[in-house]
């Protein structure tokens, strides 16, 4: 079973996501989503997910703070930065990230995720 997990506080933008990972997983599959990441971070290890979407910006907890927490743990999930940020410092401090896979705009999902799927 391939688990997938979204953390996402924009339920439009977690829902697009979801539609476009349902197009293009044909192993079967489970989506977890989280709408804040505060406190999942326990779940999310339990999980173990092989794919993790993750929003930067969100309230009481962003995206970097959720990937400081997991920092030196054993989750071995592949780290999509969702956002709709296009702010370079994002892009760069999410390229230098080693957890980070890749950065993806909320704007190109339709292209990225067949992408990551295809492989």
């Amino acid at each position: 079973m391939l688990d997938i997990v979204i953390i996402d506080d924009d339920k439009v933008s977690t829902f697009v996501t979801e539609q476009y990972i349902r197009k293009c997983v044909t192993a079967p599959y489970r989506i977890h989503k989280f709408s804040s990441a505060v406190g999942v971070s326990h779940q999310v290890a339990k999980i173990n997910p092989k794919y993790l979407f993750l929003d930067l910006v969100m309230p009481q907890m962003t995206g970097w703070d959720f990937l400081d927490e997991i920092k030196g743990t054993d989750l071995t999930s592949e780290v999509y930065i969702l956002s709709g940020s296009l702010d370079k410092s994002d892009v760069e401090k999410a390229n230098n990230n080693s957890l980070v896979k890749k950065f993806l705009p909320k704007l190109s999902v339709k292209e990225c995720i067949p992408e990551i799927f295809r492989n």
